[in-house]
């Protein structure tokens, strides 16, 4: 029995290692587009036979950071450096599109003809807030047997020397120290205060609407939590304003919230409690963020479009715009919002675009806008 059971388990042996000598030479000669992916991308272009191949093979080197080899594939090359190609995609500030990444991308063809092409590149970058898309409609040249994409480069803005006034109001604080003698407490926080709440039923589950106002004379960072009771007075469920929701408030400003209830329903709900939070600390009404050019765009494809300008010296990393819609009466009806995923450069506008349900937008008749803002030296 052991000489049969040794026989059999060299014969294993052999057969596992021949298998796997298969194995490598198979993945060598033809290696699968995944394995390429896993390597960083290397070897991923296949034929630039038509004009879509050309921009798919651009879209899998952009996914994979290749950076060289997608700049090195363009056909107007010449006309900028690898460097300001990056920088078009990821930006020339640390923002965040800095840090994100291609998720996925969609070609779609345009035109046509035997010598050049249009084709549009719909971009879907993963962030920390979530997916932000970008389009660029590609011109395509055929090169011989294979076709070749000219990418419609945006160059930095150049901002022109100039000397910005500063006489923005700043407020700081001290803490007592441990050494201090001040009485049993610090400064006491912010006064603030819940003066909109409208709980709703969307497909996702129960939205809680609301505004928060600081009604203090010293800025206030800010949360609120609702908590939905059920009809027996027994809590259903806890949830926070993570992100729709300006967190840093100024004396007297007023920041709108959103809160998600997943998978919840009113017919549950027998009352809402809600608590706000605030903490008091140091900030500047700088920089000023101007609003222009605002509209309110009507189904379908409702949205609130608009510029921001920064107007400050200088740079914004990251702005959140959020929306505050109302009905004719003044009573709200929707929250929504957009983080810009580029720098806000000093004196130069940047687009946003808010979408509203359409089965709102309806309602809607007028909007109230702020940005939130952060940068590397703090938030505003």
């Amino acid at each position: 029995m052991s000489d049969g059971s040794e026989n059999g388990g060299a014969m294993l042996a052999v057969v596992l290692i021949a298998a796997t000598i298969a194995f490598v030479v198979i993945g060598t000669m033809w290696p699968t587009k995944a394995a390429l992916a896993y390597t960083g991308g290397q070897g991923l272009t296949s034929s630039s036979s038509t004009p879509e191949a050309a921009v798919q093979n651009l879209g899998d080197e952009i996914r994979a950071s290749a950076w060289q080899k997608a700049y090195d594939g363009l056909a107007n090359k010449a006309q900028f450096t690898e460097q300001e190609f990056e920088h078009d995609l990821k930006g020339y500030y640390p923002s965040l599109r800095t840090y994100a990444t291609l998720d996925r991308f969609e070609v779609f063809p345009l035109h046509a003809s035997d010598s050049d092409a249009e084709v549009r590149l719909k971009l879907y970058w993963s962030s920390v807030v979530g997916i932000s898309e970008g389009t660029r409609d590609l011109h395509v040249v055929r090169a011989g047997d294979r076709w070749q994409v000219e990418w419609p480069i945006v160059k930095k803005p150049v901002v022109p020397p100039q000397v910005i006034p500063v006489n923005y109001l700043r407020w700081d604080v001290i803490y007592r120290g441990a050494g201090d003698d001040w009485g049993a407490q610090d400064v006491e926080a912010p006064h603030v205060r819940i003066v909109d709440m409208r709980p709703v039923e969307r497909a996702e589950g129960v939205v809680i609407l609301g505004e928060l106002l600081n009604e203090d004379v010293v800025p206030a960072y800010v949360s609120v939590n609702a908590t939905l009771i059920g009809k027996n007075q027994q809590p259903i469920a806890t949830e926070g304003s993570f992100d729709k929701i300006s967190h840093l408030l100024l004396p007297k400003q007023v920041t709108p919230f959103l809160i998600n209830f997943p998978n919840a329903t009113l017919a549950d709900v027998g009352s809402v409690r809600m608590t706000p939070f605030s903490t008091l600390v140091p900030a500047s009404a700088d920089p000023v963020i101007e609003i222009d050019n605002e509209k309110l765009n009507p189904a379908p494809d409702a949205s609130l479009t608009g510029q921001v300008i920064n107007q400050s010296g200088q740079v914004v990393n990251v702005a959140h715009v959020l929306g505050t819609f109302y009905d004719s009466t003044g009573h709200l009806v929707w929250v929504a919002d957009e983080y810009l995923d580029r720098a806000l450069l000093p004196q130069t506008p940047e687009s946003f675009n808010i979408h509203i349900p359409e089965d709102l937008a309806r309602q809607i008749s007028s909007e109230r806008t702020i940005v939130s803002t952060y940068s590397s030296g703090g938030s505003v």
